[in-house]
């Protein structure tokens, strides 16, 4: 029986790239299993953003929520404690911010803060100190309207954590 070789594929090289493919989606499904589990939990996710509603809060309130185990103060801010804290010059604080930076355009009344002091990791007092911002009893620290540390050890101001408006009356933290 004769035969006869074509300069193209054979019959064994289709099979080696048959059993290549096989092996290789039969790789796959082991590996998917050990890739999908390092996807954080559905318990885990539920906690990653928090959505909260404005709508209750008073002028001059500050309301504390729980964002990823940490509290968050929402303060919505009077007209004079916006006009108060960005007529503050630069030069009298230690972590200079403008206030414009840590609100949002078009809702500059509210103010939302990680509430753990920067210092120790306490959580300061609201609308206590000098300033009718915040007070941290442990050590003395001091933050005025805009969340930004006026007096004390803490070395930096109360951190924003990232937030949107999703409409007027809402915002989802995280």
């Amino acid at each position: 029986m004769a035969h006869a070789e074509t300069s193209g594929t054979t019959r064994r090289d289709f099979i080696y790239i048959a059993t290549g493919a096989v092996g290789a989606v039969g790789v796959a499904g082991m590996v998917w299993p050990f890739v999908s589990q390092l996807q954080p939990d559905q318990s885990v996710l539920a906690l990653s953003t928090t959505e909260v509603d404005l709508s209750p809060i008073a002028e001059g309130q500050i309301v504390t929520v729980q964002w990823r185990g940490k509290p968050i103060f929402i303060f919505n801010r009077a007209p004079k404690d916006v006009e108060a804290a960005r007529a503050v010059p630069m030069s009298q604080l230690i972590d200079p911010q403008p206030d414009q930076d840590r609100v949002k355009s078009g809702h500059e009344n509210f103010l939302v803060v990680v509430g753990i002091c920067t210092h120790l990791g306490c959580v300061p007092l609201g609308h206590q100190g000098n300033y009718d911002g915040w007070f941290c009893p442990c050590h003395g620290s001091q933050y005025d309207s805009s969340g930004r540390v006026r007096v004390g050890p803490a070395p930096l101001n109360l951190p924003v954590p990232p937030y949107t408006f999703t409409s007027d009356t809402k915002i989802v933290i995280g």
